[in-house]
């Protein structure tokens, strides 16, 4: 069962063509899309992907949404103001009431928190401080973080860090984020999930999610150059370099085209082998 129906976006233009986040959508003023169990968003930089995920997040109150810059009191805060313009639509009960509210453990997780969480198992010196910062990005106040650090319940923390340090690859250390963030109920934003996996943790990462969406109860919005997560995911696909909100299939994706051309290119060299 989804937890979020559809997502119009603001209809309001602004005169500097310029202005973040109007500028990512350029073309798609007003646009009302479905989303699935699964959807994916697919785009090359400066589509506005990543950005819509933090908007949706920040919207929801969901964990991970980056706060935005802000300049002063003299100067209008429009990422402020196309929140207020954009609409999410909740999925509603018989009686027309919204079915579920989304669940604190849901998450927006975004491909430079996993690499940073890759550099901090790597790194011994900053085990500690990353950390602490991901306690801070879950809600703990300066105070509670403050306590923690002298804690019996961070000793035992920064000792299985450490562990993993050892123990772990980029993509395995990757593949473990995901299995500690995913629980039954959430609505879970990725970003670029498929960032420091190879191909085959890229399709374990499929199986995860198909997973967590068909018997855990989550939904999935997820922004992708990935071939392999576009490809063998089965949900609603939509391309932000198009002006148009509409789905599209996987195979008609330009990314997906040209690695489909490359190997045709190369298709006698896997046939001499």
């Amino acid at each position: 069962m989804k937890y979020i129906r559809s997502i119009q976006l603001s209809s309001e233009t602004v005169k500097n063509p310029n202005l973040y986040p109007y500028n990512n959508f350029r073309g798609k003023t007003g646009a009302h899309f479905a989303l699935d169990t699964i959807t994916m968003f697919y785009g090359s930089n400066g589509s506005g992907k990543s950005t819509l995920l933090n908007l949706i997040a920040s919207k929801l109150a969901i964990k991970g949404a980056e706060e935005p810059m802000y300049y002063g009191p003299n100067t209008v805060d429009y990422v402020k103001k196309y929140l207020s313009e954009l609409q999410i639509f909740m999925e509603e009960s018989e009686n027309g009431k919204q079915a579920r509210r989304v669940s604190k453990d849901s998450y927006y997780i975004k491909s430079e928190d996993i690499l940073y969480e890759i550099k901090k198992v790597q790194q011994e010196a900053i085990l500690a401080e990353g950390y602490l910062y991901q306690r801070r990005q879950l809600g703990m106040t300066k105070e509670q973080v403050e306590r923690h650090k002298e804690s019996f319940q961070m000793q035992q923390q920064m000792e299985r860090i450490q562990f993993s340090q050892e123990k772990y690859s980029n993509g395995e250390t990757s593949m473990q984020i995901f299995e500690d963030y995913l629980v039954p109920g959430g609505v879970y934003l990725l970003d670029e999930p498929e960032a420091s996996l190879s191909a085959e943790k890229q399709l374990e990462l499929v199986d995860k999610i198909t997973e967590a969406a068909r018997f855990l109860d989550c939904q999935f919005l997820i922004a992708t150059h990935s071939p392999l997560l576009l490809g063998s995911l089965e949900g609603l696909i939509y391309d932000m370099n198009q002006e148009h909100m509409l789905p599209q299939s996987w195979t008609k994706l330009e990314n997906v085209r040209v690695m489909a051309d490359f190997f045709k290119r190369k298709q006698k060299l896997f046939q001499e082998e």
